[in-house]
């Protein structure tokens, strides 16, 4: 069979180089499609799901979410295990999936049986997916730099800003926000007050609850005049807080503000972010998503950053501190170099040690034509150009030239025997 492939190809010269040099434009038009990254994905092909119940024991969040949420998700097409994790006012759930499946297809099914798994769980538990993004794809930190600024005003323009323009960006999963102070209404109730008023903590929940709305009206006519009619009840200071009604004692009005202490202040926390020790920071992570082109993501979102600079208070500025950009950049030239390095040498000792330019030039045109194959199974199997994949490309030169040392000197033995052969008959002709 060899034999027959050799003799092909040596009378059908043209038409192999061809061939080869079809494989070569299609492997250097892949090499421009494949994603770039620094490591290489290994993350499982999972979906994740969590939960939230505040102020519930991990054991209480084991029996009434995690437990019921892990026997009702087994079973799913495709599927190989679930995973359940409890803590204090948290659950996750792990679903793994196989390889060859769709995640996206994944995602909707994990959904579809959630939506009947619900009707199961505590009153106000709602299951919700985690982001479609991996263990790696966190490729962006960042934070806002400005000096003076309140952390809880520059976590508001994190969040209601700076989040929403930059999870526009084409292959952005999700920004996660960090640092700073989550700004809310905290209501501090006296229980003597309570005791005395004859007031429960429920009924003052209710009141402010019932109080914070907006009832719909309709259109009134008058004179031929139409005028829509509203009501604009929601909660917009501390002082309206304050004037609620709670209850209501022999005609007199027993309000918030003579119960409870009504003031602005931040999420509780459970740690701070400091950035080189010059106090805390405010920012937020890029998260990939499933199977995106790394390179492409970091560069859509600098170049939104620039877009969102333009619209931020005076002062304040983006301070990126992890960019996995410069490490994809440092990567792709270290194996680069390491590519043309290894091709100059052996170029070199295959010229010297052949010292016959066309077998040389046969030998050396495999390298690029075999890298660029390469790039088209990479592509075929969704692998991503790393510093593993790439480093196997390095490392597979050294066999590729092998093989055509092996061949050239093959061609070379017989050529010789056959000359050998045509010399002697040659002079017993004589």
């Amino acid at each position: 069979m060899v034999h027959r492939i050799i003799s092909w190809s040596l009378r059908n010269r043209f038409t192999v180089l061809t061939i080869a040099s079809v494989f070569f434009i299609w492997g250097i038009i892949n090499v421009r499609k494949n994603p770039v990254d620094a490591i290489p994905d290994l993350s499982e092909n999972q979906v994740i799901v969590f939960t939230e119940w505040m102020g519930r024991a991990p054991q209480l969040i084991e029996d009434q979410i995690t437990y019921p949420l892990v026997t009702n998700l087994q079973g799913l097409p495709g599927i190989q295990y679930v995973r359940g994790t409890s803590m204090f006012g948290m659950s996750f759930i792990y679903v793994i999936f196989e390889d060859d499946i769709d995640i996206y297809w994944a995602r909707s099914r994990v959904l579809e049986r959630l939506s009947t798994v619900s009707q199961g769980l505590p009153p106000g538990v709602t299951p919700q997916l985690g982001p479609d993004g991996t263990g790696v794809g966190h490729v962006l930190w960042y934070t806002l730099d400005a000096p003076g600024m309140d952390l809880g005003e520059l976590r508001a323009i994190q969040d209601w800003y700076v989040k929403f323009a930059l999870q526009n960006v084409g292959g952005v999963s999700e920004i996660a926000s960090f640092g700073g102070f989550q700004k809310q209404y905290a209501i501090t109730i006296n229980p003597d007050k309570l005791l005395y008023y004859k007031v429960s903590v429920n009924d003052v929940i209710n009141a402010i609850r019932s109080n914070n709305n907006e009832g719909g009206g309709r259109k009134l006519e008058m004179s031929d005049i139409g005028y829509i009619i509203k009501t604009s009840g929601y909660l917009q200071s501390r002082q309206e807080i304050e004037q609620i009604a709670v209850k209501n004692t022999q005609g007199i009005a027993i309000k918030v503000n003579d119960i409870a202490t009504v003031q602005m202040t931040g999420e509780p926390r459970l740690g701070i972010f400091d950035q080189d020790g010059e106090g805390e920071k405010v920012g937020g992570i890029v998260v990939m998503r499933y199977k995106e082109n790394a390179a492409a993501v970091i560069q859509g979102v600098k170049a939104k950053m620039k877009e969102v600079a333009k619209g931020l208070p005076q002062g304040v500025k983006f301070d990126i501190i992890y960019d996995r950009g410069e490490l994809i950049k440092e990567t792709i030239s270290s194996v680069r170099t390491t590519l043309i390095e290894e091709m100059i040498v052996v170029s070199l000792i295959v010229i010297i040690f052949l010292f016959h330019w066309r077998s040389a030039l046969s030998i050396l045109i495999q390298i690029p034509v075999t890298i660029a194959i390469s790039f088209i199974l990479l592509n075929a199997f969704h692998i991503s150009s790393n510093i593993m994949s790439l480093t196997g490309i390095a490392l597979a030169i050294g066999v590729i030239v092998d093989n055509g040392i092996i061949m050239s000197e093959n061609a070379y033995k017989h050529l010789s025997e056959k000359y050998h052969q045509w010399l002697k008959e040659q002079t017993v002709h004589k």
